[in-house]
């Protein structure tokens, strides 16, 4: 091979891996379109437990588990701790956990002093059950969760109790 077709095959080379590097930065920088409902979910703030607001971009870009839940609500009780365990089993693969508490910030402080959580939790408030209906849950049921994909968009839904064996199922696919 002579010097100029082998500097030119490096060039080529280059370029290519160039353009399929600023590929990859511009999507990360630019997400394809989300649905209307994902896009509901992405422009909320929700209200941090001591009353520092909480952006949910910063969990853009990896498989987010969204979890809306109460105090008051025995079966949102009884999944937390599976919860908190596919959490600790998943976080190494890149899976996301954010509880929203559909609550005041009191009964849930109390609560997580009970029992911990070792994902963020936030307040989504009264508020929440509208974006639970605007997610894909007419009824506004709890407990209620959402998975968001990569690019954002949700990939699936859950009303009522979310067992450890659902959620690990979700991690292989």
């Amino acid at each position: 091979m002579s010097p100029l077709t082998r500097r030119l095959l490096l060039t080529g080379a280059g370029l290519g891996a160039a353009a399929l590097g600023a590929t990859f930065a511009w999507r990360r920088l630019h997400p394809p379109a989300t649905s209307a409902a994902a896009q509901a979910f992405w422009a909320q703030r929700f209200a941090g437990l001591e009353g520092s607001e909480l952006d949910p971009a910063r969990w853009r870009g990896r498989p987010l588990l969204v979890n809306f839940w109460a105090t008051w609500c025995p079966p949102c009780v009884k999944e937390l701790p599976e919860i908190n365990q596919f959490y600790n089993e998943a976080k190494g693969q890149g899976w996301q956990v954010l509880g929203l508490a559909v609550d005041q910030a009191e009964p849930v402080k109390a609560f997580l002093q009970k029992t911990p959580l070792d994902f963020p939790i936030a307040l989504a408030g009264p508020q929440g059950l509208g974006l639970v209906r605007e997610l894909g849950n007419p009824a506004g049921g709890l407990p209620f969760s959402v998975v968001f994909d990569e690019t954002g968009e949700i990939s699936w839904r859950r009303l009522g109790v979310s067992s450890l064996e659902d959620l690990r199922l979700l991690n292989k696919n």
